[in-house]
C-alpha cells in the first residue's frame, strides 16, 4: 500500500512539474519569445537549452537572464551569432513584459536540460 501511495505521490509531483513547464512555455509563446527561440534548436536566437548551459552554475544567472529578457542583450548577444548559435546579433528589449514574468521565464529556461 505504501508503494502505491509513493507512486501516486511521485506521479502527482511529475504532473505538477509538467503543468508548471507547460505554463512557462505558454508564457513564452504569449510573450512572443518563440518567434526567435525554441527549446532545443537554434532559431533567430539561441535555443533555450543553449542559454541554460551558458548560465549554468552562475549565482546571478536568473537575475541576469531576466534582465536580458526585459532590456534586450545589446552587443552581448553578438557572441551567440559569432558562435553560430543565433541568426540575429542581439535580442531586442521586451519592455512590456512584467518583471515577475521575466523571472518566471528565466527560471524555466535555466531549468531546461
Amino acid at each position: 500500500m505504501k508503494a502505491v501511495l509513493g507512486i501516486a505521490a511521485a506521479a502527482a509531483l511529475l504532473a505538477a512539474g509538467q503543468a508548471a513547464a507547460d505554463d512557462q512555455l505558454a508564457l513564452s509563446q504569449k510573450s512572443g519569445c518563440v518567434a526567435c527561440h525554441q527549446v532545443g534548436v537554434k532559431g533567430l536566437g539561441p535555443a533555450y537549452k543553449d542559454v541554460a548551459k551558458k548560465y549554468a552554475g552562475q549565482k546571478d544567472a536568473e537575475a541576469k537572464l531576466a534582465g536580458h529578457i526585459i532590456k534586450g542583450t545589446g552587443p552581448v548577444g553578438l557572441g551567440w551569432m559569432k558562435e553560430g548559435k543565433a541568426s540575429m546579433a542581439f535580442m531586442p528589449p521586451n519592455a512590456a513584459l512584467k518583471p515577475e514574468d521575466a523571472a518566471k521565464l528565466a527560471k524555466w529556461i535555466l531549468g531546461l536540460k
